[in-house]
């Protein structure tokens, strides 16, 4: 497998810079890609180690184009994640003032961060989204479009200069970004880890989603992500795709994943990974019997039971 690690470009993308924050990029060779799509396929076809691409911002919530194609396609698994705080530039060719500029360009994502600053700054601009923020500004560059939202720091790499800075709607905005690879053993748990998955109900009746989440809840595991996405078998029928509290090796994690196997149509295993925070999951108070050492004692009286041995 080659020593690289695919990505979300070109060069200059909030992407890139979450991504430079892995120690381990030191040692790989970073390749930019047109899209979230390609870069997923490149780590498939062998191209590449790993990818790395969003997955998810504060503000809008999943980034569709990354969860469909990890719902989609030859299975995958998430090993990493960082999260990166996001503040937008508006970045324009230079000698370019505020009145001149008629369109403006970045990634879908980024226009429910700046809204507002739009509306109140350039109301009659147009917008024209981009594959990313670094290929808008790469196209102001070109002059297809007059500004672009992108980060500050790709405004050297297209010979660009930033016009206004620190934009945006909400404090605090975050993206979280994940390393995507091949499926194989999960790493050690931490203490601070996440599970994701993806379910498929066996068919649409009341109380289906109970049942799901009912696997998770009767164990004491917060979930910290629930998404629905279209299976694209027709209106009404999705798939959810959920992040929760523990590691597969985690005993009650790993019961709650069986319960769903036998419940579920399918059951897509994403990865166990360190959460980027690193603060440690909770079992969810008050409930009693709910930790893995619960878990373990209760599995091994059964044990005994089986054996002639209570």
């Amino acid at each position: 497998m080659p020593a690289s690690y695919a990505y979300l470009g070109p060069e200059g993308t909030f992407t890139e810079v979450a991504l430079r924050t892995l120690p381990e990029t030191a040692t790989r060779e970073l390749i930019p890609y047109v899209s979230v799509q390609s870069a997923l396929d490149a780590v498939r076809a062998g191209e590449a180690e790993a990818a790395f691409v969003p997955i998810e911002n504060s503000v809008e919530g999943g980034i569709t184009t990354t969860l469909d194609e990890l719902v989609a396609g030859a299975p995958l698994m998430i090993y990493r994640e960082v999260l990166l705080s996001i503040t937008f530039a508006l970045l324009v060719r230079p000698g370019t003032k505020l009145s001149d500029i008629k369109t403006v360009s970045a990634h879908p994502a980024a226009q429910p961060q700046v809204r507002n600053w739009l509306k109140k700054n350039l109301p009659d601009a147009h917008w024209e989204s981009a594959a990313s923020n670094a290929d808008a500004a790469r196209l102001v560059q070109e002059g297809q479009y007059d500004a672009a939202f992108a980060g500050e720091f790709a405004a050297a790499r297209y010979g660009l200069e930033a016009l206004e800075s620190g934009i945006h709607d909400a404090e605090n905005a975050q993206t979280r970004f994940v390393l995507v690879g091949r499926p194989a053993r999960p790493a050690a748990p931490t203490g601070a880890d996440k599970t994701s998955v993806v379910l498929w109900q066996r068919d649409d009746h009341p109380g289906g989603l109970r049942d799901l989440l009912g696997e998770f809840a009767t164990r004491g595991i917060n979930l910290m992500v629930l998404q629905s996405r279209p299976t694209g078998a027709g209106i009404g029928n999705y798939c959810f795709c959920i992040d929760a509290e523990g590691h597969i090796s985690d005993r009650r994690v790993a019961e709650a994943l069986m319960g769903l196997k036998r419940i579920c149509l399918e059951v897509r295993f994403l990865g166990s990974y360190p959460r980027a925070n690193m603060k440690p999951g909770d079992v969810q108070p008050p409930r009693l019997g709910t930790s893995d050492e619960e878990f373990v004692s209760a599995s091994d009286w059964v044990a005994r039971c089986q054996d002639g041995r209570f």
